[in-house]
């Protein structure tokens, strides 16, 4: 018998690093399995973290237990609250990233942690027996046994990229596809589909006139993804530049679009819709003159400029037609041209929520290889992976988040509800809950679960309670200090443009005003911390206090139907008044709760009647 481990992950992209760190910090003896040790954690396309929805799952992982929050804080070059004058459930923090240092960051963090191995290699085949995973076999036809196996291949899974009408095998520029896995599993009965994505061209910085483009700078204010990072910044601060297509560059991509492997039919695969290619904008988009792009430093020591937005699998004599054609990159050289890659996923309704495959015991499926798009979704899979492969292991309770708690619960719903048709992003707008959802109150919202993982350690867990601790005594003090309408009071409430109090009013009251805020309050004696991570949730918290009590009420409301639970093994086809196709995607989702069947497309809400109806004739259910 060959050697053995607790957990295998295969593959060292975003979602590899979170599952065998968490499998790693929960004890468990973790191999991370990887073809390029140089590259893990490597951003194979846009060298940031974080954005709209993205930035809350990051937070979200921290707070857990994860590490990207904290290699982003500390590889950041320039931070943005985006959204920052809207509502806070919508806002985002976004980290342009030195990726070199981010990727170095993580490699350091992986080679130091107890009870994790790293070894280079491909991985051809699962070994399996009947419908239980026993490990894997490489390359070389070693084979390494273990108790669970997570797969976090990426774009790897029989990746093809396409430079024009030409295709060469590989996942990313520099790194071979993964050949096997994916036709043993469609072998297996897996549903395996076909995805897209691509990637712009890299420019070296000294061919650009930096002069016909608009610098676009930063937040002077750091809000740090991790709750251990400093709050200031670890490293130097730089500018984005600003530039725009023109009717020009549209012609030369129209004219050539016979050329573009998108266009033609040679490639199959869906791309992610709200990040299309540059063939994609000016064809849907046809009545725009122009599109913006941003020129972004991949780091603060490379040359290499990161051209935002100009996503192309065009062939390279034609990238350099049009790139030209853009202000500031008349004379641009391009060191490395755009390109699409095409890779195989796996219809992600064969999953349950722990990220176990239905079809296969023991096998765990995390990031791009479910059918999302982003480094940060891909993180939070493979966290959540990493915990259940382990938890189940280890014979403890799987680990699911639900909607109303974490985004990441959403993303992961989604999935394994819905499934995807093209990658998956996230989006504020996917989560009913949101305002309840806000990047301000995640450590309100996790870190008693956080607690019960056992993964942060307790000096940290400690720093999570303390703020919390301090929210909670900020909102007892503003609930009940009280705020008289004497002359001098109304006359500072007038002057800040206020309506004057005409009886006492609580400090919180005050508060909700739209125009005041903590530094108003400390006009009329009322005496705080300043310290952000408290001030900031604590106002968000009492301004829309009314709206946030709604949306509990609605939650607590929803609660008892959403969490009803539903036989594992239900027979859907006894159940009189559904219909086939009902009974076709229940039995192939396998729905945990009431809710999570209401969320099926194709069931309707007759049909979830029925299936109430049968269970309570049966005493299956209690509602």
């Amino acid at each position: 018998m060959g050697v053995s481990y607790d957990l295998i992950v295969v593959g060292g992209g975003h979602a590899g690093v979170e599952a065998c760190l968490a499998s790693a910090r929960l004890g468990l003896n973790t191999l991370l399995v990887t073809t390029n040790v140089e590259r893990i954690a490597y951003m194979s396309c846009n060298p940031s973290i974080g954005g709209l929805a993205k930035g809350h799952m990051v937070r979200e992982i921290d707070v857990l237990g994860g590490q990207m929050g904290i290699a982003a804080d500390e590889s950041c070059i320039q931070f943005k609250r985006l959204n920052s004058s809207r509502g806070p459930a919508v806002r985002g923090s976004r980290a342009q990233c030195d990726k070199h240092i981010y990727s170095d960051l993580q490699k350091k963090v992986l080679r130091a942690q107890k009870n994790l191995s790293i070894v280079e290699g491909e991985v051809k085949r699962l070994i399996l027996n009947k419908n239980i995973c026993e490990g894997v076999v490489l390359q070389d036809g070693s084979e390494i046994f273990s108790k669970a196996v997570t797969i976090t291949t990426g774009t790897f899974m029989n990746g093809v990229m396409h430079f024009g009408l030409k295709q060469i095998s590989g996942g990313r520029i520099g790194d071979k596809a993964s050949l096997g896995l994916s036709d043993q599993l469609a072998e297996f009965g897996f549903e395996v589909k076909r995805l897209k994505t691509g990637t712009p061209a890299r420019l070296h910085k000294d061919s650009i006139d930096w002069s016909k483009t608009r610098p676009e700078y930063g937040d002077d204010v750091f809000y740090p993804f991790a709750h251990t990072s400093k709050k200031d910044f670890y490293l130097p601060q730089v500018a984005c530049y600003l530039s725009n297509t023109t009717e020009k560059t549209h012609e030369i991509i129209r004219a050539n679009l016979d050329k573009s492997p998108m266009f033609c039919g040679i490639i199959e695969g869906v791309g992610p819709r709200y990040c299309p290619s540059i063939e994609d904008k000016i064809t849907r988009f046809s009545d725009r003159l122009s599109h913006q792009t941003f020129l972004e430093p991949e780091g603060l020591t490379t040359d290499l400029i990161y051209l935002q937005g100009i996503s192309t699998s065009l062939p390279e004599e034609v990238q350099d037609q049009f790139l030209r054609t853009i202000p500031g990159l008349e004379n641009v050289k391009v060191v490395r041209y755009g390109y699409a890659v095409e890779y195989d996923y796996v219809e992600p309704t064969q999953i349950f929520h722990r990220l176990e495959t239905r079809p296969i015991e023991n096998l765990f499926l995390a990031g791009q290889i479910n059918g999302t798009s982003g480094y940060e979704e891909a993180a939070a899979q493979g966290f959540v992976a990493g915990v259940n492969a382990a938890h189940k292991i280890l014979g403890r309770e799987e680990f699911i988040l639900d909607r109303d708690k974490a985004y990441i619960g959403v993303l992961i719903d989604d999935l394994v509800t819905k499934g995807t048709r093209e990658p998956y992003r996230m989006f504020t707008s996917r989560a009913e809950h949101r305002l309840v959802l806000r990047e301000d109150n995640t450590i309100d919202r996790l870190s008693p679960v956080s607690r019960g993982l056992g993964i942060v350690p307790p000096e940290n867990l400690d720093k999570l309670e303390t703020i919390k601790f301090k929210r909670e005594e900020l909102l007892n003090r503003l609930s009940q200090g009280v705020v008289y309408p004497k002359p001098e009071t109304n006359n500072l409430i007038q002057e800040m443009g206020s309506t004057p109090l005409l009886k006492p009013v609580k400090f919180s009251e005050l508060l909700r005003r739209p125009e005041v805020s903590f530094d108003f309050l400390s006009k009329l004696g009322f005496e705080y911390e300043n310290n952000n991570d408290v001030l900031d949730s604590v106002e968000i918290e009492v301004k829309y206090s009314g709206y946030i009590k709604k949306q509990n009420e609605i939650i607590a409301q929803t609660k008892k139907f959403e969490m009803a639970p539903i036989p594992s093994g239900l027979d859907y086809a006894v159940i009189k008044g559904l219909s086939s196709e009902e009974i076709d995607k229940l039995a192939k989702v396998r729905p945990r709760t009431l809710g999570q069947a209401q969320r099926i497309s194709g069931v309707n809400p007759s049909a979830l009647q029925a299936i109430m109806i049968y269970l309570k004739g049966t005493k299956q259910i209690d509602i």
